[in-house]
């Protein structure tokens, strides 16, 4: 159980990172394009339970570029996310399953 936790927590961390290159090279291009950038603010229902969960979830979610978690709510599973360009759930929160599976 512990390595099984361990694991996941060094997958979360890899994948985070390459999340994170992953949005700088795309704001970057859409900062240089002109009309590129339309920002929305979502409201993201996770699978997440523990407030400790969503928290890392919701900083993970801030630390990407081109992503701003505005609220959180806990008792309703729901983080609120300004995004720099309309996106699909799966391409806004990737290291989801990491967290859970590390966390949870």
């Amino acid at each position: 159980m512990f390595l099984t936790r361990v694991y996941y927590g060094i997958a979360y961390v890899a994948v985070l990172f390459i999340e994170i290159i992953k949005a700088t090279y795309d704001t970057a291009i859409r900062s240089i394009k002109k009309g590129s950038i339309d920002p929305v603010v979502i409201d993201i229902k996770t699978e997440l339970t523990r407030p400790v969960s969503q928290t890392i979830l919701a900083n993970s979610i801030t630390l990407t570029p081109g992503t701003l978690s505005i609220d959180l709510f806990p008792e309703k599973q729901i983080i609120r996310v300004a995004i720099i360009s309309p996106r699909d759930k799966k391409d806004v929160i990737p290291f989801e399953p990491y967290i859970k599976k590390m966390l949870e």
